[in-house]
């Protein structure tokens, strides 16, 4: 799902480009066949489990089109996006990050199909470790001990997506999907994707009385995320905070990629 922290890209079809030292937005300058200037102000830390490469990939797209007049429907941004992503990463990105970054709001993918579900007033609170990871490096060492140990990691993976399919039924029931994110976690952690620090902010969310709190992104530090009631979500913030880690109080985005006014 998206969430409310954005990145702001500015693109500029200038005579001197400069270039960005980024493999995502070159790759989206290289997309789309047109070279140009990028100024980017991201709301959202990088390497923590926010989707912050896919948010800039998606953004510097959707500016890119925009500057230049190309009409890419969202549908085709989107697509180019995961395609960006897929390449940087070695062919190890998901199109989740991507599809919601344009869309907003709840997307459940399956296999090769995405479905948008009903947006929900969600009271979030994030928990950054300020631990950065690397996604590529934990998506590897999964894969390593799935050929390891097929015969435990294989359940784990389904029963991971066991947890996903019964929550999806509860975006209504905050204490209900608190209990499916509280599994969640447990598995993530079984599959090697927790880190100490992680741990302990998320047992520091749910004693301060977060419905549910699990690791979000890849793991391996990164971010957590808790699910709040309304009146609890600064208390739940100051939980975080007291475990050196960075709080950020939030909801769902149910925009996506916009253009922004008075740029």
């Amino acid at each position: 799902m998206a969430i409310k922290p954005r990145v702001f890209v500015t693109v500029r079809n200038t005579k001197r480009p400069q270039h960005a030292k980024s493999p995502y937005i070159d790759g989206c300058f290289e997309a789309m066949g047109v070279m140009g200037s990028v100024y980017i102000n991201s709301q959202i830390p990088s390497s923590s489990g926010l989707g912050s490469s896919a948010a800039v990939t998606v953004a510097t797209l959707s500016a890119i089109n925009d500057e230049f007049s190309l009409h890419k429907s969202r549908e085709e941004v989107a697509n180019m996006a995961f395609e960006i992503e897929k390449k940087v990463q070695k062919g190890r990105a998901s199109p989740t990050d991507t599809t919601v970054s344009m869309y907003g709001g709840i997307v459940l993918i399956t296999g090769g199909s995405r479905r948008r579900l009903p947006p929900q007033n969600m009271h979030i609170v994030v928990g950054d470790s300020l631990i950065s990871h690397s996604t590529a490096k934990m998506v590897e060492l999964v894969g390593e001990e799935k050929k390891k140990h097929p015969g435990i990691i294989d359940p784990i993976l389904d029963a991971i997506e066991g947890v996903t399919l019964s929550a999806i039924h509860y975006l209504d029931n905050p204490k209900e999907l608190g209990r499916y994110m509280n599994m969640n976690h447990a598995l993530l952690e079984a599959l090697g994707a927790g880190h100490p620090q992680l741990s302990k902010i998320v047992l520091a969310s749910r004693a301060a009385g977060a419905f549910g709190a699990k690791i979000t992104g890849a793991g391996g530090g990164g971010s957590m995320i808790a699910l709040c009631p309304r009146q609890l979500k600064q208390r739940v913030a100051n939980a975080i905070e007291v475990c050196e880690a960075r709080a950020i109080i939030t909801g769902i985005d149910t925009e996506g990629a916009r253009k922004e006014k008075n740029v």
